[in-house]
Formats: C-alpha cells, structure tokens, sequence
C-alpha cells in the first residue's frame, strides 16, 4: 500500500478522500499545518505528498521549496481552478503534477497512480539497459538514480530525472513537447505544452555550467552532450 501524505487545512476533505483512495490501495494521512506535514515527511515515509496552494502559516509553493531541500518525493499540488500562474509556479519550484480544485476523487487516485507509476519505472530499469550513462561531464546512474555533474551528485526531483534519462537515452533525438509531455506524464488530460519549457529551464540550470539540452525552434528539444573521453 503506498502512503500518501494529504496537506490540507479543510478538515473535511480528508476523511471521505482516505476512504475513497483506499479502493486503490492508498494509504491516506492529513496534516492540516505545514509545520505538522513538513514534520511527518521527516520523520516518516510517504510515497507521494498532495499539497495545498492556500494554507496557513505559510503558502504552499513555500511548503514545497522546504520539501525539495530534503526530499525528492513527488509531490501533486492542488490548485485553485483557472489559476494558470499557480501551476506554473509550482511547475517551476518542482511539483511533478498538479490538479485544479474543486476535483473528482478518481482524477487524483489516477493522477497519484501515474507519478508513482513513473518513479517506480525509472527507478527499476530493464536488464538491457546500462547501469551507467556517461557523458563529458556527466553521468547518469541508473540502478541509484542519481546523476553526476562534473563529480557532484544532483539534486534533481523524480520528474526533472525522467526527461533527462528520457533525452540521454536517445542523444540527438529531437523530442517534441507533446512526446515528452506523453512520455513523462502519460496522460494528455488538462496539459500543456508551457510545462515542458518550464521542466527544461528547471533542468538546465542545475546541469549549469555544462550546456546538455539543445532547443531546436519549432521542433522541440535534444540531448547533446559529447561521449565522455
């Protein structure tokens, strides 16, 4: 059973939620502060976290810059409907999805499905695969999942190290913003294709100084690090 840790400050919403995620074998706990939640996620083990947009103490894009400097747990951000500026801000801070509020419960049970079912694959690859990718400058292991910037581990989120793994394993494949939006999230539901160029901005700067991703325009995006020698 994956656990899931729900911050939220409406008391209402996570009893009929942990009752109906259970259905998909979702094991539901709630803070209803962020200092509650950011306590739990340090002292346990949770497999994804759904964080709130509008909470006290703190919003919630501050509660997810305190998780990715800790944690590369995914993290869904619930949102306020039509609120594009939110999703993007939270793209950028390192949510690997987000779902508008009000929302259907089977739209998150499906949503949390897909993230996990993402690290789970990126985190087993097949026996075909090779341990290490190497590049000048850079290597990706993969039974680790940890990639290795000119000899500094980064601290990259789950997401951030799918569309790398994604370009590396096909160095000079042009990858279109609808292949890799396909690919990472497996859904085309309520996306769009300004995430992609967020999700590469994001990757880009912690590969800095080394200069990995091309943009060709009108056409998408390639990995074009040299061999390593």
């Amino acid at each position: 059973m994956h656990r899931i840790l729900l911050i939220d400050d409406d008391e209402h919403l996570a009893p009929p939620l942990a009752t109906y995620l259970k259905r998909y074998d979702f094991e539901l706990s709630h803070a209803d502060r962020p200092s509650v939640g950011l306590a739990r996620l340090a002292a346990e083990p949770f497999d994804a976290v759904i964080l709130d947009v509008m909470l006290p103490e703190m919003d919630g894009f501050e509660v997810l810059r305190e998780i990715r400097r800790q944690h590369s747990t995914p993290v869904l951000m619930l949102t306020a409907r039509g609120e594009l500026t939110d999703r993007v801000v939270g793209l950028e801070m390192g949510a690997d999805d987000y779902l508008p509020k009000p929302f259907e419960p089977r739209e998150l049970a499906a949503r949390l499905t897909t993230v996990l079912r993402r690290v789970k694959v990126a985190a087993s690859p097949s026996p075909a695969e090779a341990e290490m990718l190497r590049f000048e400058g850079l290597q990706i292991d993969l039974p680790r999942r940890e990639v290795i910037r000119q000899g500094e581990v980064l601290a990259l989120t789950g997401t951030e190290y799918e569309l790398l793994l994604l370009l590396a394993q096909e160095p000079r494949k042009v990858f279109s913003r609808d292949d890799i939006l396909s690919r990472l999230r497996g859904h085309d539901a309520d996306l769009y294709t300004r995430a992609v160029d967020i999700l590469v901005s994001r990757l880009r700067k912690k590969l800095e100084p080394l200069d990995c991703i091309k943009t060709l325009r009108n056409a998408g995006y390639a990995f074009a690090a040299g061999p390593a020698r």
